[in-house]
């Protein structure tokens, strides 16, 4: 492989929505600061999940909707990284291919943005009937099991889109990530972080994955500024209970990580959930272990849910959801 003073130049393939605009632009600044001289391009492309607005994401297919047509990119060289809201990277990941690090992660939290009508209420208040907008499967189980008054409404669309529908009236509220509306400079409409008692996050939610190909090295050294280790030891943690799971983006298995102790020191506790798809039936348990092992936290921890009925609740899922052939 060449050497990282050999290379000086980097192709970085992202999606061209604006948020993913937004975080491969802050990933290409970090990357020229990090590294001066270096020439930078940006490779932007719609990816599968870009182009099907009119389907819910679950009857299409739920692993790499938005990044294969990036992967794509890498294997034919020609783009050397590939920038990914990490919860949309599947766990697996195609031959040759590797995550090469994982930044620090924004507020991993679910947000509720709500139309003016709504400005006094909460979550929690919302009138009976109320429509919320959300894509996630994930959110929707868990919204369901502790608001079945409330009515769901599948919406699609990059952010703007959505808040665009909801400010028309379509709906009355959104669910929406938060990290993701901070980083499109929007944080004064979050309305409320919604607790993860009510919703755990998604796997990676609030951090970005940078792929790239194994076993390139002056690839790896240059982006490994990028890395922060408390974030990446803890979506390790995420990523492996999903692994286990078998479960993609698209189905209802939510997580919360954090570390026993301040500034990121201690134990790592994971809690996991999986639930079915009216929110009748949700299984939540939490692990706690030595964070120098994240892999085996989320690999006890999917174990812990199996055992608890969770293995059922994803088969039914996976029938129910499955793209028709």
């Amino acid at each position: 492989m060449t050497s990282p003073t050999a290379q000086a130049t980097l192709r970085i393939a992202s999606r061209r929505s604006q948020l993913a605009m937004v975080q491969t632009h802050w990933v290409r600044d970090a990357l020229t600061q990090a590294h001066p001289g270096l020439e930078i391009s940006i490779e932007a492309m719609a990816t599968q999940g870009d182009k099907i607005l009119d389907v819910a994401l679950a009857k299409i297919g739920d692993k790499g909707l938005f990044t294969k047509e990036l992967e794509a990119q890498m294997l034919v060289d020609r783009a050397d990284i590939a920038v990914h809201s990490l919860k949309d990277l599947p766990t697996n990941l195609p031959e040759g291919l590797i995550l090469g690090c994982i930044t620090e992660r924004e507020d991993p939290a679910d947000a509720l943005v709500v139309h003016e009508r709504h400005r006094d209420r909460s979550l929690a208040t919302l009138p009976e009937g109320s429509v919320v907008g959300t894509s996630s499967l994930r959110r929707l189980a868990q919204l369901r099991h502790h608001y079945p008054q409330l009515s769901f409404k599948d919406v699609r669309g990059n952010v703007i889109t959505r808040l665009e529908k909801l400010d028309s009236g379509e709906f009355d509220c959104l669910i929406l990530a938060a990290a993701g509306l901070q980083r499109l400079g929007l944080g004064d409409r979050i309305h409320e972080l919604i607790d993860p008692a009510i919703s755990l996050h998604a796997v990676g939610q609030g951090a970005l994955g940078i792929e790239c190909r194994e076993g390139d090295t002056a690839v790896l050294e240059r982006i490994a500024v990028l890395e922060h280790r408390p974030t990446a030891l803890r979506c390790r943690a995420e990523r492996a209970f999903l692994r286990q799971l078998e479960g993609g983006c698209q189905v209802p298995i939510g997580v919360n990580s954090r570390f026993t102790g301040p500034d990121n020191s201690g134990d790592l506790v994971l809690t996991g959930m999986v639930a079915s798809l009216d929110g009748q039936r949700l299984i939540r348990d939490s692990v706690t272990g030595d964070a120098g092992d994240p892999e085996a936290i989320g690999e006890a921890l999917a174990l812990r849910l199996r055992e608890q009925g969770a293995g059922a609740i994803l088969e039914e899922i996976f029938a129910s959801v499955r793209p028709e052939a």
